[in-house]
Protein backbone atom coordinates (compact mmCIF):
# COMPACT_ATOMS: atom_id res chain seq x y z
CA UNK A 1 0.00 0.00 0.00
CA UNK A 2 1.29 3.60 -1.06
CA UNK A 3 0.36 7.08 -0.83
CA UNK A 4 -0.04 9.91 -2.53
CA UNK A 5 0.74 13.78 -1.54
CA UNK A 6 -0.03 16.48 -3.76
CA UNK A 7 1.32 20.17 -2.74
CA UNK A 8 -1.12 23.13 -3.20
CA UNK A 9 1.05 25.81 -3.00
CA UNK A 10 -1.22 29.25 -3.05
CA UNK A 11 -2.58 30.73 0.03
CA UNK A 12 -5.00 33.87 0.45
CA UNK A 13 -1.96 35.82 2.78
CA UNK A 14 1.29 34.54 4.57
CA UNK A 15 1.07 32.84 7.87
CA UNK A 16 3.89 34.90 10.21
CA UNK A 17 5.11 31.62 11.14
CA UNK A 18 4.67 29.65 8.12
CA UNK A 19 8.07 28.76 5.83
CA UNK A 20 6.40 26.01 3.63
CA UNK A 21 6.61 26.71 -0.04
CA UNK A 22 3.31 29.05 -1.00
CA UNK A 23 2.28 31.86 -3.47
CA UNK A 24 -0.20 34.31 -2.29
CA UNK A 25 -1.18 34.99 -6.15
CA UNK A 26 -3.64 32.59 -7.49
CA UNK A 27 -3.84 33.67 -11.08
CA UNK A 28 -1.68 30.05 -12.25
CA UNK A 29 -3.69 28.20 -9.72
CA UNK A 30 -5.74 26.59 -12.61
CA UNK A 31 -3.00 25.55 -14.88
CA UNK A 32 -0.88 24.42 -11.90
CA UNK A 33 -3.89 21.84 -10.99
CA UNK A 34 -3.82 20.87 -14.89
CA UNK A 35 0.19 20.09 -14.57
CA UNK A 36 -0.32 18.17 -11.40
CA UNK A 37 -2.82 15.91 -13.48
CA UNK A 38 -0.40 15.57 -15.77
CA UNK A 39 2.43 15.03 -13.33
CA UNK A 40 -0.08 11.82 -12.03
CA UNK A 41 0.49 10.64 -15.23
CA UNK A 42 3.92 11.12 -15.93
CA UNK A 43 4.95 9.55 -12.51
CA UNK A 44 2.23 6.95 -13.23
CA UNK A 45 5.38 3.79 -12.69
CA UNK A 46 6.59 5.22 -9.42
CA UNK A 47 4.82 3.42 -7.00
CA UNK A 48 5.15 0.26 -9.27
CA UNK A 49 1.63 -0.55 -8.73
CA UNK A 50 0.65 -0.22 -5.28
CA UNK A 51 -2.72 0.50 -4.15
CA UNK A 52 -3.41 3.84 -2.95
CA UNK A 53 -4.45 3.76 0.46
CA UNK A 54 -4.30 7.64 1.66
CA UNK A 55 -4.25 10.61 -0.64
CA UNK A 56 -3.59 13.51 1.29
CA UNK A 57 -4.00 17.11 0.22
CA UNK A 58 -1.52 19.77 1.42
CA UNK A 59 -0.16 23.46 1.04
CA UNK A 60 -0.37 25.91 1.05
CA UNK A 61 -4.10 25.53 0.87
CA UNK A 62 -6.00 23.19 -0.55
CA UNK A 63 -9.32 24.17 0.22
CA UNK A 64 -9.17 26.98 -2.00
CA UNK A 65 -9.65 24.75 -4.91
CA UNK A 66 -12.71 24.99 -6.84
CA UNK A 67 -14.97 21.31 -7.21
CA UNK A 68 -13.72 21.41 -11.06
CA UNK A 69 -10.27 21.29 -9.79
CA UNK A 70 -10.60 18.91 -7.16
CA UNK A 71 -12.67 16.44 -9.73
CA UNK A 72 -9.59 17.15 -12.85
CA UNK A 73 -7.09 15.98 -10.06
CA UNK A 74 -9.15 12.77 -8.52
CA UNK A 75 -10.66 12.06 -12.14
CA UNK A 76 -6.63 11.54 -12.94
CA UNK A 77 -5.76 9.79 -9.63
CA UNK A 78 -8.57 7.36 -10.69
CA UNK A 79 -7.68 7.12 -14.33
CA UNK A 80 -4.08 6.32 -13.49
CA UNK A 81 -3.59 4.61 -10.25
CA UNK A 82 -5.35 1.48 -8.31
CA UNK A 83 -6.85 2.97 -5.47
CA UNK A 84 -8.09 0.87 -2.66
CA UNK A 85 -11.50 0.51 -1.27
CA UNK A 86 -11.93 2.57 2.31
CA UNK A 87 -9.18 4.40 0.56
CA UNK A 88 -8.58 7.69 3.21
CA UNK A 89 -8.56 11.48 1.63
CA UNK A 90 -7.67 14.01 3.50
CA UNK A 91 -7.87 18.03 2.82
CA UNK A 92 -6.05 20.65 4.62
CA UNK A 93 -8.60 23.09 4.83
CA UNK A 94 -8.32 26.96 6.32
CA UNK A 95 -11.95 27.43 8.59
CA UNK A 96 -12.92 30.72 6.44
CA UNK A 97 -13.30 28.34 3.16
CA UNK A 98 -15.30 25.90 4.62
CA UNK A 99 -18.92 27.10 3.71
CA UNK A 100 -21.48 24.84 3.92
CA UNK A 101 -21.43 24.51 -0.28
CA UNK A 102 -17.72 24.57 0.15
CA UNK A 103 -17.91 21.16 2.58
CA UNK A 104 -20.61 19.77 0.03
CA UNK A 105 -18.16 20.10 -2.73
CA UNK A 106 -15.90 18.28 -0.98
CA UNK A 107 -18.14 15.51 0.47
CA UNK A 108 -18.89 15.04 -3.53
CA UNK A 109 -15.38 14.57 -4.43
CA UNK A 110 -14.83 11.39 -1.96
CA UNK A 111 -13.36 13.90 0.42
CA UNK A 112 -13.97 12.18 3.83
CA UNK A 113 -11.12 13.80 5.91
CA UNK A 114 -10.53 17.19 6.74
CA UNK A 115 -7.09 18.68 9.01
CA UNK A 116 -8.35 22.20 9.54
CA UNK A 117 -5.41 24.42 10.39
CA UNK A 118 -7.39 26.50 13.02
CA UNK A 119 -4.16 26.97 15.15
CA UNK A 120 -5.89 29.45 18.19
CA UNK A 121 -9.73 30.14 19.38
CA UNK A 122 -8.15 33.37 20.84
CA UNK A 123 -8.55 36.34 18.38
CA UNK A 124 -5.65 37.83 19.87
CA UNK A 125 -3.72 35.36 18.11
CA UNK A 126 -5.16 34.96 15.13
CA UNK A 127 -4.34 38.26 14.35
CA UNK A 128 -0.61 38.20 16.02
CA UNK A 129 -0.55 34.66 13.51
CA UNK A 130 -1.46 36.83 10.80
CA UNK A 131 -4.39 33.84 10.20
CA UNK A 132 -6.91 34.59 7.30
CA UNK A 133 -10.05 33.10 10.31
CA UNK A 134 -11.70 34.40 13.20
CA UNK A 135 -12.48 32.06 15.95
CA UNK A 136 -16.55 31.94 15.24
CA UNK A 137 -15.48 31.00 12.28
CA UNK A 138 -13.02 28.29 13.72
CA UNK A 139 -16.50 27.10 16.00
CA UNK A 140 -18.56 26.94 13.01
CA UNK A 141 -16.71 24.97 10.29
CA UNK A 142 -16.46 21.83 12.39
CA UNK A 143 -20.30 21.87 13.14
CA UNK A 144 -20.73 22.43 9.55
CA UNK A 145 -18.65 19.69 8.21
CA UNK A 146 -20.35 17.47 10.90
CA UNK A 147 -23.66 18.23 9.01
CA UNK A 148 -22.91 17.56 5.72
CA UNK A 149 -21.33 14.36 7.08
CA UNK A 150 -17.75 14.53 7.13
CA UNK A 151 -16.82 13.07 10.65
CA UNK A 152 -13.14 12.57 10.50
CA UNK A 153 -11.95 15.73 11.50
CA UNK A 154 -8.42 16.61 12.76
CA UNK A 155 -7.90 20.24 14.15
CA UNK A 156 -3.98 21.90 14.26
CA UNK A 157 -3.51 23.68 17.15
CA UNK A 158 -0.33 25.96 18.07
CA UNK A 159 1.42 26.71 21.19
CA UNK A 160 4.71 28.25 22.81
CA UNK A 161 3.49 31.79 21.27
CA UNK A 162 4.63 34.32 22.60
CA UNK A 163 2.48 35.87 25.47
CA UNK A 164 0.62 33.05 25.68
CA UNK A 165 0.68 31.95 28.79
CA UNK A 166 -0.61 28.12 30.15
CA UNK A 167 -3.87 29.47 31.54
CA UNK A 168 -4.53 30.87 27.75
CA UNK A 169 -3.30 27.37 26.67
CA UNK A 170 -5.43 25.73 28.80
CA UNK A 171 -8.47 27.95 27.70
CA UNK A 172 -7.91 27.07 24.22
CA UNK A 173 -7.32 23.14 24.64
CA UNK A 174 -10.98 23.23 26.55
CA UNK A 175 -12.75 24.90 23.36
CA UNK A 176 -11.09 22.30 21.20
CA UNK A 177 -12.55 19.67 22.92
CA UNK A 178 -15.85 20.97 22.90
CA UNK A 179 -15.68 20.27 19.18
CA UNK A 180 -14.81 16.38 19.26
CA UNK A 181 -12.35 15.95 16.70
CA UNK A 182 -11.14 12.97 16.05
CA UNK A 183 -7.99 13.94 15.80
CA UNK A 184 -5.58 16.98 17.16
CA UNK A 185 -2.19 17.85 16.11
CA UNK A 186 -0.85 19.95 18.64
CA UNK A 187 2.73 21.93 17.49
CA UNK A 188 5.19 24.17 19.31
CA UNK A 189 5.67 27.11 17.53
CA UNK A 190 8.83 27.30 16.15
CA UNK A 191 10.33 30.82 14.77
CA UNK A 192 11.90 29.85 11.04
CA UNK A 193 14.98 32.08 9.79
CA UNK A 194 12.53 33.20 6.38
CA UNK A 195 9.83 34.19 7.61
CA UNK A 196 7.78 37.13 9.26
CA UNK A 197 8.68 36.06 12.43
CA UNK A 198 12.28 35.18 11.87
CA UNK A 199 12.65 38.36 10.41
CA UNK A 200 11.29 40.31 13.76
CA UNK A 201 13.22 37.90 15.67
CA UNK A 202 16.31 39.00 14.20
CA UNK A 203 15.72 42.21 14.18
CA UNK A 204 14.95 41.85 18.28
CA UNK A 205 11.07 42.34 17.77
CA UNK A 206 10.07 38.97 18.70
CA UNK A 207 11.39 36.92 21.53
CA UNK A 208 10.93 33.08 21.42
CA UNK A 209 9.24 31.04 24.36
CA UNK A 210 12.05 29.78 26.49
CA UNK A 211 12.71 26.22 26.35
CA UNK A 212 11.32 25.56 29.98
CA UNK A 213 7.92 27.05 29.33
CA UNK A 214 7.67 25.47 26.03
CA UNK A 215 8.22 22.05 28.11
CA UNK A 216 5.71 23.17 30.59
CA UNK A 217 3.45 23.79 27.79
CA UNK A 218 4.04 20.69 25.83
CA UNK A 219 3.30 18.70 29.04
CA UNK A 220 -0.45 20.75 29.51
CA UNK A 221 -1.27 19.41 26.20
CA UNK A 222 -0.39 15.88 26.33
CA UNK A 223 -1.79 15.68 29.99
CA UNK A 224 -5.60 17.53 29.27
CA UNK A 225 -5.84 15.53 25.93
CA UNK A 226 -4.87 12.09 27.17
CA UNK A 227 -7.27 13.05 30.17
CA UNK A 228 -9.89 13.48 27.13
CA UNK A 229 -9.28 9.89 25.93
CA UNK A 230 -6.80 11.09 23.39
CA UNK A 231 -3.86 8.56 22.52
CA UNK A 232 -0.63 10.26 22.11
CA UNK A 233 0.71 8.25 19.19
CA UNK A 234 3.24 10.56 18.07
CA UNK A 235 5.30 13.40 19.50
CA UNK A 236 2.46 16.31 18.09
CA UNK A 237 -0.69 14.22 17.28
CA UNK A 238 -3.25 12.90 19.56
CA UNK A 239 -6.73 11.00 18.53
CA UNK A 240 -9.27 9.03 19.56
CA UNK A 241 -9.06 5.26 19.53
CA UNK A 242 -8.48 4.08 15.70
CA UNK A 243 -8.22 8.03 14.31
CA UNK A 244 -5.29 8.14 13.65
CA UNK A 245 -3.94 9.96 10.14
CA UNK A 246 -2.89 6.85 8.34
CA UNK A 247 -1.21 8.94 5.58
CA UNK A 248 0.87 10.64 8.23
CA UNK A 249 1.84 7.18 10.28
CA UNK A 250 3.17 6.21 6.76
CA UNK A 251 5.74 8.23 6.42
CA UNK A 252 6.54 7.45 10.23
CA UNK A 253 6.54 3.52 9.35
CA UNK A 254 8.20 4.49 6.07
CA UNK A 255 5.99 3.50 3.07
CA UNK A 256 6.51 4.39 0.03
CA UNK A 257 4.49 7.92 -1.13
CA UNK A 258 4.91 9.71 -4.37
CA UNK A 259 4.63 13.68 -3.99
CA UNK A 260 2.96 15.99 -6.82
CA UNK A 261 3.73 19.78 -6.95
CA UNK A 262 6.30 22.29 -6.50
CA UNK A 263 8.27 21.71 -3.73
CA UNK A 264 6.62 18.27 -3.29
CA UNK A 265 8.64 15.16 -1.87
CA UNK A 266 8.59 11.35 -2.71
CA UNK A 267 9.50 8.01 -1.35
CA UNK A 268 10.51 4.63 -2.59
CA UNK A 269 12.61 3.19 -0.22
CA UNK A 270 15.82 3.75 -1.65
CA UNK A 271 15.59 7.00 -2.65
CA UNK A 272 13.96 10.54 -1.82
CA UNK A 273 13.59 12.71 -4.53
CA UNK A 274 12.52 16.53 -4.72
CA UNK A 275 10.55 18.23 -6.66
CA UNK A 276 11.53 22.15 -7.84
CA UNK A 277 9.80 24.81 -5.20
CA UNK A 278 8.99 27.00 -8.07
CA UNK A 279 5.03 27.16 -9.45
CA UNK A 280 6.49 29.05 -12.67
CA UNK A 281 9.13 26.56 -13.58
CA UNK A 282 7.64 23.47 -12.29
CA UNK A 283 4.02 24.28 -14.76
CA UNK A 284 6.88 24.71 -17.85
CA UNK A 285 8.31 21.63 -17.04
CA UNK A 286 5.52 19.42 -16.51
CA UNK A 287 4.23 21.22 -19.52
CA UNK A 288 7.55 19.53 -21.71
CA UNK A 289 6.80 16.31 -20.10
CA UNK A 290 9.76 16.51 -17.66
CA UNK A 291 9.22 16.22 -14.29
CA UNK A 292 11.31 18.65 -12.40
CA UNK A 293 12.73 16.64 -9.49
CA UNK A 294 16.51 15.97 -7.62
CA UNK A 295 17.12 13.03 -6.22
CA UNK A 296 19.03 11.70 -3.11
CA UNK A 297 20.41 7.85 -3.37
CA UNK A 298 19.83 7.10 0.46
CA UNK A 299 22.68 5.29 2.06
CA UNK A 300 22.47 2.21 5.16
CA UNK A 301 23.37 5.32 7.46
CA UNK A 302 20.37 7.77 6.20
CA UNK A 303 18.25 4.98 6.30
CA UNK A 304 18.89 3.79 9.48
CA UNK A 305 18.61 7.55 11.15
CA UNK A 306 15.29 7.96 9.63
CA UNK A 307 13.81 5.46 11.18
CA UNK A 308 15.41 6.55 14.71
CA UNK A 309 14.29 9.86 14.34
CA UNK A 310 10.67 9.16 13.33
CA UNK A 311 10.06 5.47 15.21
CA UNK A 312 11.02 7.36 18.60
CA UNK A 313 8.40 10.02 17.94
CA UNK A 314 5.52 7.29 17.65
CA UNK A 315 4.24 5.19 20.36
CA UNK A 316 5.42 2.09 18.32
CA UNK A 317 8.94 2.90 19.31
CA UNK A 318 12.11 1.81 17.65
CA UNK A 319 12.48 -2.02 17.41
CA UNK A 320 16.45 -3.23 18.27
CA UNK A 321 15.02 -6.45 15.98
CA UNK A 322 14.60 -4.12 12.99
CA UNK A 323 17.41 -2.26 12.70
CA UNK A 324 19.48 -5.40 13.05
CA UNK A 325 17.27 -7.01 10.44
CA UNK A 326 16.56 -4.77 8.04
CA UNK A 327 19.92 -2.51 8.05
CA UNK A 328 22.09 -4.93 9.67
CA UNK A 329 22.64 -2.30 12.59
CA UNK A 330 22.85 -3.79 16.45
CA UNK A 331 22.06 -0.21 18.19
CA UNK A 332 22.32 -1.77 21.77
CA UNK A 333 25.61 -2.68 20.99
CA UNK A 334 27.01 0.55 19.51
CA UNK A 335 25.49 2.55 22.10
CA UNK A 336 25.10 0.63 25.50
CA UNK A 337 26.52 3.25 27.95
CA UNK A 338 24.46 6.10 26.19
CA UNK A 339 21.18 3.51 26.65
CA UNK A 340 21.95 2.73 30.36
CA UNK A 341 21.83 6.39 30.82
CA UNK A 342 18.56 6.99 29.11
CA UNK A 343 17.29 4.63 31.04
CA UNK A 344 18.66 5.08 34.35
CA UNK A 345 17.42 8.77 34.22
CA UNK A 346 13.78 7.11 33.23
CA UNK A 347 13.93 8.90 29.71
CA UNK A 348 13.51 5.65 27.88
CA UNK A 349 11.83 2.09 28.20
CA UNK A 350 13.12 -0.80 26.96
CA UNK A 351 10.27 -3.39 26.26
CA UNK A 352 10.75 -6.83 24.30
CA UNK A 353 13.64 -5.28 22.23
CA UNK A 354 11.75 -1.97 21.83
CA UNK A 355 13.07 1.48 22.39
CA UNK A 356 10.04 3.51 23.90
CA UNK A 357 10.38 7.07 25.11
CA UNK A 358 8.66 8.28 28.46
CA UNK A 359 6.99 11.17 29.43
CA UNK A 360 10.24 12.61 30.48
CA UNK A 361 12.07 11.29 27.38
CA UNK A 362 8.92 12.89 25.14
CA UNK A 363 10.24 16.51 25.86
CA UNK A 364 13.92 15.56 24.31
CA UNK A 365 13.35 13.26 21.61
CA UNK A 366 14.70 15.04 18.79
CA UNK A 367 17.95 15.29 21.38
CA UNK A 368 17.62 11.77 21.93
CA UNK A 369 17.30 10.68 18.49
CA UNK A 370 19.90 12.72 16.85
CA UNK A 371 22.48 11.70 20.14
CA UNK A 372 21.83 7.87 18.55
CA UNK A 373 22.47 9.08 15.22
CA UNK A 374 24.94 6.80 12.59
CA UNK A 375 27.95 8.98 11.79
CA UNK A 376 28.71 7.89 8.06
Amino acid sequence: MAGLYFHIPFCKQACHYCDFHFSTNQTLKQELVNQLSEELTLQKDYLQGEPIETIYLGGGTPSLLTAQELETLFTSIHKNYRVASGVEVTVEANPDDLTPKKLSELKSTGVNRLSIGIQSFDERVLKFLNRSHTATEALKCVEAAHQVGINNISIDLIYSIPDQNEESLQKNLATALTLHPKHISAYSLTVEEKTVFGRWASKGKLHAVEEDQSARQFELVMDLLTQHGYQHYEISNYCLPGFQSKHNTSYWKGKTYLGLGPSAHSYNGTTRQFNIPNNHHYIKSIQKGIVPFEREELTNENKINEYLLTSLRTEWGCSLYFLEEKFGYDLATHNKPYLNQLLSNNLIELNRGTIMLTRAGKLLADRIASDLFVSS
